[in-house]
This record gives structure tokens, C-alpha cells and sequence, in this order.
């Protein structure tokens, strides 16, 4: 199966994750379970995809997602795209917390990366030839 169901119907599924991908795209951070933040992630990145494409077609899909949030489609449009224009995906991380105290569910912070991916160093065997 290409996705987690997350207890929930197609539709409240839907809205749930759309409102956690505005919610990482406005704070930069939110605090979840481990397996809907795997799932939101993909979300979160498809959205800064469409932003770093740039055109109409990617901003109208995105506006679809988002149910037609402009301030979060303009942000990820506007911000998001300049701060990772050089990255090539990888735009979350997913730090682990804690147990949730009633169910002993993982807790893990999702959050947007700030620094860009390091830049590979050459070796040492390679400057000696």
C-alpha cells in the first residue's frame, strides 16, 4: 500500500494531513506522532516542489491541497522557495521526543531544515594524485 490509512476515512484523512502540512509549512515545526509525520512529510515536500517549480499549474494544484489557503501557498511560493532552491528534496526533518504518556505512542517533532546540504569535501587520496 503506497500510503498509511491513520485510522481514518479517505476524507477526514485528507483534511487532517492538509491541515498538518499548513500547520509545518507556518510554525516550520510541529509536534506529532511518528507515523502521520512520515506521511505529512511527503506533503510537505511535494508542496516546496510546486513552489520551487513556480508556474500556475503547480500553484493551483497546491492551492487544491491546502483548501485554498493563499498565505501558506504564498509563503511556501514566496520563502520556502528561495531557502531551498539549491536543495534537491530532503526539506523535513523528524527529531524523536518521547512516549506519549496515555498510549506510549511516539512522539517526534517535524520540522523544515534550515541549513542547506553540506557541500561534498574531496579526500585526502584525491589531492595527493
Amino acid at each position: 500500500m503506497a500510503y498509511r490509512k491513520l485510522g481514518r476515512d479517505n476524507k477526514h484523512r485528507r483534511s487532517m494531513l492538509a491541515t498538518m502540512t499548513k500547520q509545518v509549512v507556518m510554525n516550520e515545526s510541529i509536534t506529532t506522532t511518528d507515523t502521520r509525520a512520515k506521511e505529512v512529510r511527503k506533503f510537505v515536500d511535494k508542496m516546496i516542489t510546486y513552489g520551487k517549480k513556480g508556474d500556475l499549474v503547480s500553484r493551483r494544484k497546491a492551492l487544491a491541497f491546502l483548501h485554498n489557503d493563499t498565505e501558506v501557498v504564498n509563503k511556501i511560493f514566496n520563502d520556502l522557495a528561495k531557502r531551498y532552491e539549491k536543495r534537491e528534496g530532503g526539506y523535513t526533518q523528524i527529531l524523536k521526543v518521547a512516549e506519549r504518556r496515555g498510549d506510549n505512542s511516539l512522539m517526534v517533532i517535524l520540522r523544515l531544515v534550515e541549513e542547506s546540504k553540506p557541500e561534498k569535501k574531496e579526500t585526502k587520496k584525491a589531492e595527493k594524485k
